[in-house]
């Protein structure tokens, strides 16, 4: 997944995701310039959020 795909999956702003991402522990790559999710650790990540 994108950023972009990231952040209209949990409804914030990219830059939101840009900042965040470490802090919040989600696992991600990049892939030349951009960073990548995997869509089972942005799942894994949120219900980790929701206990």
């Amino acid at each position: 997944m994108s950023v972009e795909d990231v952040a209209d999956y949990l409804g914030v702003p990219k830059s939101t995701v840009y900042d965040q991402w470490k802090t919040w522990g989600l696992p991600a790559y990049r892939v030349g310039r951009n960073l990548r999710f995997r869509e089972r650790n942005v799942e894994s990540w949120l219900e980790r959020q929701a206990l």
